[in-house]
């Protein structure tokens, strides 16, 4: 059992909120390109992540 000094010396890395703030805007943003251009009704939107949509098996037509 690791006594309370050497538990002391293990490093425990930091929750950094702009790496964290970063992460989530990525996931809102890949979600908006998913499922925004996914059910858009123009043809030129939908045809331009046509063949990325089929790559992630999301459904389109």
């Amino acid at each position: 059992m690791l006594s309370k000094s050497k538990l002391s010396a293990i490093p425990v890395p930091a929750i950094d909120a702009s790496r964290l703030l970063s992460g989530v805007l990525a996931l809102m943003f890949g979600a908006f390109i998913v499922f925004g251009v996914g059910f858009a009704h123009s043809s030129t939107i939908h045809n331009a992540a046509h063949d990325g949509r089929h790559a992630l098996s999301f459904p389109c037509h």
